[in-house]
């Protein structure tokens, strides 16, 4: 079956997909094709913003994937969610919103992602975001005009959040008005993407109005199986959904914006990535690029959770009077407990002073929970609080890899983690990072116990140890097709063209030539937003017609 022509065919209804087709489809002229494979966002847990802990494991919300034995982590398989839903994973995420820090894009542009430096992408962020604040008099007002609401929830927080602002102070570390603009070290507490005491998602903010224009078409509950290519130019995708294959063209480009771990598997099924790897599963090779999937990164955490002598969320959360009543408020005023993200304060730190940038981000939640190993959340009847931390800045890189030809099934996602001295290290300081917050007054004096690890394991190796049991990725992989300078050292050129192919770019997390400092959801959504517009400069002066440089 052969669908339209459109002049965009976007693969993915994700953080990137919905940023580009809203700004794609303000010409009514264009015609714009969005695949998504999940289906609507239209749920109660999804919207609540403390709902994440709900569709964190919900498998008609996500892809559900575990990595391979990783041999960094004790050869666990880590539980890797992405979401499967319009939205993509802003549908289910955290809601925390970090642009990043100011060196991490000019490292991009060192690495050859030529136009990416941070005096380059710093007014994309401001041109997407709409800050809802509260001024010095506590009255409502706003920052900004974009189409994405973050707000400032600390007003709502609950009020043990307060105890990790009082304990950074005893150690010394900066407290910062606006946490999601920092540019050096700070604490504070964490802006959200929730609008009115709901999430608000890239579906939300960019998709909603995007729909209401009539040169936007989107198809939910479809698989892309492949992207078709005529010679060395893109012309259209092949799709599964209810039950039949549909072929749909695109007139100027198909743009993938699946994710870090489904836009590289993608581009491998279409014949497009190592050869050797294709050749191994029996497809046939359109185009040999050796960095197809490789060079993923992502952020490894750790938590220690602590049993309290004071009241926090678990005292709400964790009974069922209580939160019955929080469900109540919620329902009446979209407030309370249930309006606001379990992400409250954090930051970035310098794990030592002569550090000339921060190199760690912590999370401070007011809330004892466990993660199964299939991503059930478990939640600590008794009040405690949980310390997080990670690396900022990893070295290792893994890969993505098809693991066969079909389609259906998921990809081999191999993590690498704590591949190199540098990041075994920074899990080492991570450790000591958790231990210092802990042992500042302002925590310590409501402290009943630790939880995990248990109180007894204090040595420097056992607590390594216990990392390497634990510690998980707190989902931000990048990097498997990123931006660089040629078709040996990367899979996209710096306007997000993939090497040697023309009519085909990658507009996701995937682009990025390394992780950023923080949260990936505001850098992705800043791509996708600064994406856009290149692919309509490229089509203005056909520059979408030609094969970018370093054919193969």
């Amino acid at each position: 079956m052969t669908d339209t022509v459109y002049d965009y065919i976007v693969v993915g209804a994700g953080s990137a997909g919905c940023a580009l087709v809203e700004r794609l489809t303000r010409d009514s002229a264009v015609r714009v094709l969005l695949i998504e494979a999940g289906g609507s966002d239209r749920r109660f847990w999804i919207k609540v913003p403390i709902g994440y802990g709900v569709t964190f494991a919900d498998p008609r919300l996500n892809w559900g994937y575990h990595a391979e034995p990783d041999a960094g982590l004790n050869g666990r398989r880590v539980y890797w969610p992405r979401g499967r839903v319009i939205g993509g994973s802003s549908s289910i995420n955290a809601m925390a919103y970090m642009r990043g820090l100011p060196q991490d894009f000019d490292d991009w542009q060192a690495a050859g992602a030529e136009g990416w430096s941070w005096q380059a992408v710093r007014p994309a962020f401001e041109r997407m975001e709409r800050h809802l604040e509260r001024d010095a008099q506590g009255k409502p007002c706003q920052r900004g005009d974009g189409l994405l609401c973050i707000s400032d929830l600390r007003a709502q927080m609950n009020p043990f959040s307060e105890r990790f602002l009082a304990a950074a102070h005893e150690c010394g570390w900066a407290r910062c008005e606006d946490l999601s603009a920092a540019t050096g070290e700070a604490v504070g507490h964490y802006r959200s993407t929730v609008r009115r005491g709901r999430r608000c998602s890239a579906a939300d903010a960019f998709l909603a109005p995007a729909r209401r224009r009539a040169n936007l078409r989107v198809v939910a509950n479809a698989v892309v199986e492949r992207v078709l290519l005529d010679g060395r130019r893109a012309t259209g995708v092949t799709y599964r959904a209810g039950g039949k294959t549909v072929t749909a063209r695109g007139g100027r480009e198909v743009i993938l914006s699946a994710g870090a771990v489904n836009s590289p598997k993608l581009l491998q099924l279409s014949g497009i990535g190592p050869a050797a790897l294709l050749r191994r599963h029996g497809l046939k090779v359109r185009h040999d690029l050796a960095e197809v999937g490789q060079g993923l990164q992502d952020h490894l955490a750790i938590s220690h959770v602590f049993r309290a002598t004071a009241c926090t969320l678990n005292n709400i959360l964790g009974r069922r009077t209580p939160r019955l009543l929080a469900g109540l408020r919620y329902a009446a005023t979209r407030g309370g407990p249930l309006g606001v993200p379990v992400n409250q304060v954090g930051g970035y730190l310098r794990s030592d002073p002569g550090r000339a940038r921060p190199d760690m981000q912590i999370y401070c939640n007011p809330l004892s929970y466990w993660c199964s190993a299939t991503g059930r959340t478990v939640l600590d009847r008794e009040p405690g609080y949980l310390l997080g931390a990670q690396l900022c800045r990893p070295e290792s890189r893994g890969e993505i890899a098809i693991r066969s030809a079909d389609p259906d099934d998921p990809p081999l996602i191999r993590p690498n983690s704590l591949a190199t001295e540098h990041d075994r290290d920074g899990a080492r300081r991570a450790l000591r990072i958790i231990a210092r917050l802990a042992a500042a007054p302002a925590l310590a004096g409501v402290t009943r116990e630790r939880l995990a690890p248990g109180p007894g394991l204090t040595d420097a190796e056992a607590l390594m140890e216990d990392y390497r049991e634990r510690a998980s990725t707190v989902f931000h992989p990048t990097s498997t097709c990123r931006m660089g300078r040629g078709p040996d050292c990367s899979v996209l050129d710096p306007r997000l063209r993939v090497h040697g192919l023309a009519g085909l770019r990658v507009v996701d997390s995937s682009a990025f030539p390394a992780v950023t400092s923080g949260n990936t959801n505001a850098p992705t959504m800043m791509l996708a937003t600064r994406a856009a517009d290149m692919i309509l400069e490229d089509a203005a002066t056909g520059q979408h017609e030609r094969t970018p440089a370093h054919a193969t």
